[in-house]
């Protein structure tokens, strides 16, 4: 099975300051996630022998805000980006002559991250938990365009979120 590697870049200080030990926390949740997916999917990406690469950015608004102009059209921050780096259907004919599989990049935005915890009535962490595991189903090739792929998406997190101690965070 292939070992999973986050490369974290942190752009906002201010993340180091709402969770002093932000690098295990998104460890904590790359493993729940992977461990979930591995027990209850079968995933091509998670039965190589090559070690698995996402690249997890903490950053910003306005980062996230020109990200998500650029390559969305969309003129506004929001919470999370998620870019997958792989074509699901030729993923083993494209990562053959690879020596690890890059799977994508995920940005997390600091203020909208924080609008949102307030609003909801949530910790930072929580929130943080959850927009992390979002981001790392939507990289290994979960998305929620339709009802039913949005339904299958949000039964993942809840029970992802619930095994590391986190309420569902759809009620």
């Amino acid at each position: 099975m292939s070992e999973v590697i986050i490369n974290l870049t942190i752009e906002d200080d201010r993340w180091c300051e709402k969770i002093a030990d932000i690098a295990q926390v998104a460890e904590k949740v790359k493993t729940a996630t992977f461990e979930y997916l591995r027990n209850h999917e079968n995933l091509e990406i998670l039965q190589q022998e090559k070690p698995l690469e996402i690249n997890v950015c903490l950053s910003n608004d306005a980062t996230v805000h020109q990200l998500n102009k650029e390559f969305r059209g969309m003129d506004k921050p929001t919470n999370v980006l998620s870019f997958a780096n792989l074509d699901f259907e030729n993923f083993a004919i494209e990562n053959e002559p690879f020596k690890e599989i890059e799977l994508g990049d995920i940005i997390i935005a600091y203020e909208t991250m924080c609008r949102e915890a307030e609003a909801e009535s949530i910790t930072f962490y929580e929130h943080f938990c959850h927009l992390l595991t979002h981001g790392f189903l939507h990289i290994s090739g979960f998305d929620h365009i339709t009802d039913e792929e949005a339904e299958y998406m949000e039964h993942f997190e809840k029970e992802i979120l619930k095994n590391i101690g986190i309420e569902n965070p759809y009620e």
